[in-house]
């Protein structure tokens, strides 16, 4: 019989329903039955593209005999992570108090108020089973000393990441910015790209300060750090070569081997990086990446309704990575005479090129020249015919079984993906990119917006929104108005970051709590500073309160920006990769925003030939009317462009290269 999870929304929840535990969803009926029965609570917590999630769940949660231990002491509830980042988040940083490491499968015991005594990742079969029967007889046994350990633990999450409020302000300056990096280049990895581990995960954001840092600052050594690991990434098997799109990281140090699920985050964040590096160093691999990651987008993750589905597992068929490698008898089954070329391309062999016997992950070095003189064929007749066998391949691979698809549709996320398009049209000027970027947000506003600013988080439920869904929505907001001038977008980012400062901010600290005070308390309030794989939303936050200050003319938006940034600062110099939004941010008040006014009938003409040239640290604004305080008296004339910087505006001119003239 299916369990109480059979009602979920939640893929993640449903691929679990019909386990023989007892699974609750996270909500009061769960955690009610714990106080009444003084039982302790297991919360396990993943995610449908998550690969070990399915080998625990089969191993355990699909076992009898670990079922009727698991319900007879315990009230179980199964959390997917993407749903509650909230839940997620604290038993998270109870995990890594207790074992100085995370990830998931999380797996929490609490006692029956929600604080947590013991927690891990994974656990085999054999090991679970004498973890939860030891933790039963603990808790019978001594409740005194669980108790006493709960609330030690307990504390150490309320402290987890926590900043104090700074009053001083602090002039920044170069060194400031030098101070991070200078320890960060001694992890980059020179050959391969990314930094000097495995396994090597893409991390965007990391790269897109770099690419800025390097260019402002004039660092040849970063500029190449950046420049290998875009090439690598792109060329390795972290990247569908097949079908367009990054998985989530690649197990070695090499880009090689990926953990095959793809995720929406990573995917928008890749395409915004790519097209700013477009536009920073004009190579004409990165327009490739665009436009065959947002294929793959468009053909697996955007719903019918104009939203973008989350993630695709690692999984098929039971086998990680099996819809996607091949071996070389495949390859000579669907290419014929051109499986040659192809499988050299590609680096298949006989015996296959990861542990999967005689199975080939398609990857790609930077041997162009050698291969048109191995085939003598010229470049152009050499991409033609790969990009024949690259749809052949494709092809055969859409018979195949797919990977599971997680159809949640969030709302952080699709900001993600909607900033994504809206870089991808600013970089390479194609419409049907603007297309999708409007139909989306005219989709999450109607759909996942009160139109008074409060948004929530999962299309079709009512799950609560975090700060991260306020700040990557109004983000991507503040990135269509600057790729169209319509200020209705605008004005809808301005409306989502007031409701996020009326339901967020915590005066005391100076910061931004992840969860709204409407929503139901959980043990600890958290505040998420840290960046990761996704900037935080604090950090996020900052930058759009520092935008929206300069487009409004609206002081306290500038003071918060500011005051967030000192918070974070002083902490910043070891850690580089866990604070690179906020270090963007520092950029820009080392070297300053300009504000680029374009107006008159040719603004959108103007506009595209002035985002040819890079120039990060800038807003821009215009067109032909618009309330905006620096549009005042600017529109109705003539065609201009204003370079403004620190509230002075310079004097007009009516070409792009005069203006360029007029920038430091």
């Amino acid at each position: 019989m299916p369990n109480r999870l059979a009602n979920s929304t939640s893929p993640y929840l449903l691929q679990h329903a019909n386990n023989p535990v007892d699974w609750f969803p996270w909500g009061q009926e769960a955690l009610q039955k714990a106080k009444d029965e003084n039982k302790l609570l297991l919360i396990s917590i993943g995610y449908s593209a998550c690969h070990w999630c399915h080998v625990m769940e089969h191993e355990s949660f699909e076992d009898e005999q670990v079922a009727e231990v698991m319900n007879r002491f315990f009230v179980c509830i199964k959390v997917d992570r993407e749903e509650r980042p909230d839940v997620d988040q604290i038993y998270m940083s109870a995990v890594q108090l207790m074992t100085n490491r995370g990830g998931w499968p999380l797996n929490c015991i609490c006692l029956p108020d929600q604080r947590p005594v013991y927690g891990g990742t994974y656990f085999p079969k054999k090991d679970w089973l004498n973890v939860l029967v030891s933790l039963a007889d603990f808790w019978k046994e001594k409740p005194k000393e669980a108790e006493d350990y709960a609330v030690r633990l307990t504390e150490g999450i309320h402290q987890y990441e926590q900043f104090e409020f700074v009053k001083e302000a602090k002039a920044y300056s170069k060194a400031d910015l030098e101070a991070i990096v200078t320890p960060w280049k001694r992890n980059f990895d020179m050959v391969d790209g990314g930094l000097k581990r495995a396994p090597k995960f893409p991390m965007p954001n990391n790269w897109q300060f770099l690419m800025r840092y390097a260019y402002l600052m004039k660092d040849e050594a970063v500029n190449m750090s950046v420049r290998v690991t875009l090439e690598k990434m792109a060329f390795g098997g972290i990247y569908d070569q097949i079908g367009g799109g990054f998985a989530r990281y690649s197990v070695d140090g090499k880009w090689h081997v990926p953990h095959f699920e793809k995720m929406l985050y990573d995917n928008a964040q890749l395409v915004s990086l790519y097209a700013e590096a477009f536009t920073w160093a004009v190579d004409p691999l990165y327009p490739k990446i665009i436009e065959e990651t947002l294929t793959f987008i468009e053909r697996e993750l955007t719903s019918p309704e104009g939203g973008f589905y989350s993630a695709l597992d690692a999984d098929s068929e039971g086998v990680e990575g099996k819809f996607y490698t091949f071996t070389k008898a495949e390859v000579e089954a669907i290419l014929g005479g051109d499986a040659e070329l192809f499988n050299t391309y590609f680096h298949v062999t006989e015996e296959g090129n990861w542990e999967e016997e005689q199975t080939n992950i398609f990857f790609r070095k930077d041997d162009v020249d050698e291969l048109t003189e191995r085939f003598g064929l010229s470049p152009d007749e050499l991409q033609a015919k790969i990009n024949q066998s690259r749809q052949k391949i494709l092809d055969k691979r859409s018979m195949r079984v797919r990977p599971g698809l997680d159809h949640k549709i969030l709302a952080g996320w699709n900001g993600l993906m909607l900033k994504g398009y809206c870089d991808a049209y600013r970089a390479l000027n194609e419409p049907q990119y603007l297309e999708t970027a409007k139909r989306n947000a005219s989709f999450i506003l109607q759909n996942l917006s009160n139109g008074n600013g409060k948004l929530k988080r999962v299309f079709g439920n009512d799950s609560p929104a975090f700060l991260d869904d306020y700040t990557l929505v109004a983000e991507a907001l503040i990135s269509l108005y600057e790729v169209t001038f319509e200020e209705n977008w605008l004005q809808e980012a301005r409306k989502i970051n007031d409701y996020a400062l009326d339901h967020f901010y915590d005066l005391s600290s100076g910061m931004f709590f992840y969860t709204s005070d409407e929503d139901a308390q959980l043990i600890a309030r958290k505040t998420e500073v840290m960046d990761n794989v996704i900037p935080a939303s604090n950090s996020v936050m900052a930058r759009n309160l520092k935008k929206l200050g300069l487009f409004f003319d609206h002081q306290e938006y500038l003071e918060l920006s500011a005051q967030l940034l000192r918070n974070v600062e002083k902490n910043m110099a070891p850690y580089g990769s866990s604070f690179s939004n906020w270090a963007m941010l520092l950029l820009e008040e080392v070297f300053g925003v300009y504000e680029i006014v374009i107006v008159g009938e040719e603004a959108e003409e103007k506009r595209k030939a002035f985002e040819n040239k890079y120039l990060p640290n800038k807003i821009i604004l215009g067109g032909t009317k618009g309330t905006l305080p620096l549009l005042q008296d600017k529109t109705g004339g003539k065609n201009s462009i204003f370079v403004c910087k620190d509230k002075t505006c310079q004097l007009p001119v009516n070409e792009v290269a005069e203006a360029f003239k007029q920038i430091d």
